[in-house]
């Protein structure tokens, strides 16, 4: 079972109450665990601004991407490509992490204080990665935070062609339990590459709404028993 960390110190305030125009809705505090699983329980996640020396940035965005467990496309290609790939979880988690970090990529965003706070998250069994390998080899993945019924995406990685999709049609069947219904699979914002994977929007009150309802949830057992 996860190992539920020291309170934080830090109050985001109460999320219905934030700017109904601005994703950013705060700036500071920390990434000590206690900081981190408040934040996600509450709707909000972190993200650096970029600037070495700046506070972290706090977002909830006015327009939600989730991804519903009954939505998720998946093509002909696609479920050959499951049928190719082995998924795994929570056996590399450090490696995908470093590699959803890769400065080589485009808009990169995990900085070192990312990464620790994020291994640390893992040790204490709230952020997870889900693998798919090759011939056993890494070739692409997942990570994010679980608690509750959310799981909180926080970024994917491949190396060979649909080998992050296959982790996400892993996550998925992951999650559909008796408690699918009401379970959250966040991914932040939408793209026009995760709307075509079944991801939409929905205003943040909804979001919050099914938050609450979320996070009230027993873990996945995949998940409980890590």
């Amino acid at each position: 079972m996860p190992i539920e960390p020291p309170a934080s110190p830090w109050s985001f305030g109460d999320p219905r109450r934030f700017d109904a125009r601005d994703d950013l809705v705060g700036v500071g505090a920390d990434l000590e665990p206690g900081t981190l699983l408040s934040a996600y329980r509450q709707g909000l996640f972190p993200m650096p601004s970029g600037h070495a020396g700046d506070p972290m940035y706090w977002f909830c965005p006015v327009e939600r991407g989730v991804l519903p467990l009954d939505g998720l496309h998946v093509s002909r290609s696609l479920r050959r490509s499951v049928r190719t790939f082995e998924t795994r979880v929570d056996t590399a988690f450090e490696q995908v992490l470093d590699a959803c970090a890769d400065p080589r990529r485009p808009s990169g965003w995990i900085d070192d204080d990312i990464r620790e706070a994020y291994l640390c998250l893992h040790d204490l069994g709230w952020a997870h990665s889900v693998e798919t390998w090759h011939e056993g080899r890494l070739v692409g993945g997942l990570y994010g935070v679980a608690t509750g019924g959310l799981f909180a995406g926080e970024s994917m990685f491949h190396h060979e062609t649909d080998a992050s999709k296959v982790a996400l049609v892993a996550l998925v069947g992951l999650l559909d339990d008796e408690h699918a219904a009401d379970r959250l699979l966040d991914v932040q914002w939408s793209t026009a590459h995760l709307a075509s994977l079944g991801v939409v929007e929905i205003e943040r009150a909804e979001y919050l709404r099914r938050l609450a309802v979320a996070v009230a949830l027993p873990l996945p057992k995949v998940f409980s028993d890590a």
